[in-house]
Parts: structure tokens; sequence; C-alpha cells
């Protein structure tokens, strides 16, 4: 849905000692390691420390990276913690690699939020030349757009979610209406949770655009001019003004300080039911919860209770079953990758999939990521 933007790059305002944690190698190692292209800090705390979370101790115990957003190819890093190994700089030829790849989330801190409600929010009523949607050049007319000015920019949103538990989404029709025949037949069945609760609507920004004529006289609306090509504009998307800074780009990874209870993959962004690597899941828990940015979890996939075809009625019915039921056998949950956390809202996060070996589904498990 959303193309790759330009390279982030983030200054690092939080000292290393907020996130310390006890460093636990995998075995032996090398005393230093050579950066080489495609290298990130993530990357080789995954590879020597076996937990790529703890990336800020390889920065602490390199006092000559200033920034750990910003490595080069060519640096030499220390991997010996007790005598601390004198290090140089590596040639600073290429372009920096950042800690953790930024840009990949980029387009998805600018373009999806969560909100308890969108009713009440202006919204698209028509098209110049009567059109049937909306596109860059173009005027889109908005009613309800009360103290509007001319020469203010807003943001034009569409429902697309609605995240609740036991059931993690409905798919959403753009005037926020539930969609016709929606269903969950063609995702993984989701397991039950012990929560039962609303979470929010999901709301991804379509567009942007300038007010260039407000309401007067019989004119009811506003027209806002619309500068984005990437996604046409429909009769209502909601409109909001544009944040000037909605999401902060500093991300240290840590483990959360308590594990929020029964916390579930809602969704995934831009996928209908699985996710790998660089892609981006909705979870279940948010600031309420305790979850911050750069909260790092693993994803398992719930152990599932099958027949037992060995002691137990001989069938070919499929039979898999999240509680036991009859004569079945439990299974053990199965890990499948970690996330780290980049945006969060009340009830929801957003977590970019950072490493894993199987697919991520919606249901799936959010745990502590030192669990065994």
């Amino acid at each position: 849905m959303f193309t790759r933007l330009r390279m982030v790059v983030a200054v690092a305002m939080l000292t290393v000692a907020t996130y310390a944690a006890a460093v636990e190698t995998r075995g032996s190692h090398p005393e230093t390691y050579v950066v080489v292209r495609g290298d990130t800090l993530w990357d080789i705390a995954g590879r020597f420390l076996g937990k790529p979370w703890l990336w800020p101790e390889i920065w602490q115990a390199n006092p000559q990276v200033q920034n750990p957003h910003l490595i080069f190819p060519g640096d030499v890093l220390s991997l010996a913690y007790l005598d601390r190994v004198a290090v140089q700089p590596g040639p600073r030829e290429e372009a920096p690699i950042g800690a953790v790849p930024l840009a990949e989330i980029e387009p998805f801190l600018k373009n999806l939020r969560v909100a308890d409600t969108f009713e009440h929010l202006p919204y698209v009523v028509g098209f110049e030349d009567n059109r049937l949607r909306g596109s860059a050049g173009q005027a889109a007319y908005v009613r309800n757009l009360a103290g509007a000015q001319v020469g203010q920019r807003y943001a034009v949103l569409r429902p697309t979610v609605r995240f609740a538990q036991p059931r993690p989404f409905r798919n959403l029709e753009s005037n926020g209406r539930t969609m016709a025949l929606d269903g969950n037949l063609w995702r993984e069945y989701v397991p039950p949770t012990g929560r039962n609760e609303f979470l929010g609507f999901e709301l991804a920004q379509v567009n942007v655009g300038t007010i260039t004529r407000t309401p007067s006289g019989d004119v009811e609306v506003a027209t806002l001019q619309l500068e984005d090509s990437g996604h046409e504009v429909r009769a209502g998307d909601r409109v909001v003004p544009v944040e000037a800074k909605p999401y902060d780009l500093q991300f240290f990874p840590h483990a959360p300080r308590s594990q929020p209870a029964d916390v579930r993959v809602l969704a995934v962004a831009d996928s209908f039911s699985a996710a790998g690597p660089r892609d981006v899941v909705a979870l279940s828990a948010g600031r309420l919860d305790g979850v911050d940015n750069g909260t790092v979890f693993s994803l398992w996939r719930q152990g599932r209770h099958v027949n037992n075809k060995v002691t137990g009625r001989n069938t070919s019915r499929m039979d898999d079953r999240f509680t036991a039921s009859g004569d079945t056998v439990g299974l053990p949950d199965e890990y499948t990758a970690h996330a780290m956390v980049f945006r969060t809202f009340d009830r929801v996060s957003y977590a970019l999939v950072m490493d894993g070996v199987k697919p991520v589904r919606v249901g799936y498990q959010a745990l502590h990521p030192d669990q065994p």
C-alpha cells in the first residue's frame, strides 16, 4: 500500500543505561568485528549475543560510536567487554548504516493511527466535475470543516479496520461502515483470549491537501486541493489537520518492563494473513498496558490440540483445537519471530517484524523476548 520513502537518520537522545541489560554471549566470539555493508547493530547483536534487542550493549562497549543509529562499513566494533579493546573508526567512504532499519517503518509511522472514534470528523462528500474519486491536482469537497482557513493543510484519512477482542478486526468501507460479507474465513482462525473489549479504529492516511476555499453563503463545503498522487480519495474519507511531528524516530530496543496480559497480533498491515521480516503488525496492547516505543516481543503460534489417532477415534475429520476436547493431545507453542514496537496508542501498538523463522499470522501471541 505504501511506497518506500527516503532513509531516515535518527539522532540518539536517550542514554543506553536506561535499557541496559545483562549480556549473555553465544559462547566463543571474536574480540572485534568489522562492519560490512548490510549489517545493523540489531543483526550483529543477534549473531554474537543471541538477543538482538540488546544491541545497546555493543554500543555501550564502543564509545567511538557516537551515534548508535550511524555505523559505517569498515567500523571495528569491540566484543570484549572486560578489557574494552581499543578500536578505531573505519573509513567514511560509504553511506552510514542504521541500528534499526527506520526507512522500513517510516511510511507506517506517517500513515497509520488508531482512534476511539472517527464519526465526528469532517468528511469528503464529492469531487470536482462530479468525479467518483479524487487525486493529486484535483479538488475534494469537505463537509463540517468549521474554522478552516485558506492555506491550511489537512490529511485525508480512511477508516480501514475495527480492532476488538476476541474478534480482532472488522474491515471497513471508506464511509466507516462494516464491509459487506466481511469475515475471517479466509484468515487463520484466531484463538480465544481472556480479554473482551473494543480497542479502536485504524485510520490510514491516503492523501494530503490544502484549503483553497472555505464555506460561504449557500456553499456548505470547503475545497481541499489534493496533493498526493499515491492514493485516490473516496467520498466518506475523513479529514484532520496535518500534524507537524506525529511520531518519534528514537528507538532503543528493550524487553517489556512487565508482560501485558494476553497480547495478540490483531492484523498484518498490507497483507491478508501473514507477515515476515520488515512487515508491520498491529498488537493488542498499548500505552495503557505499559508498552512504549522500542518494546520487543517474541511472537508465538499457540499450540493446538489434535486428535490422538492411536488411542482415540480414527477419523479423517480435521480436529485442530485450542482447548482440550475428548481424546486429544496438546502440542507446544511455536516461536515465529521478534517484533519491535515503533508507535503506540492507548490499547493498540504497531510493531516491525525484525527477524523470524516462520510467517507471523493474526492471533499469534506476543510474549517477553526471553520466553524459552
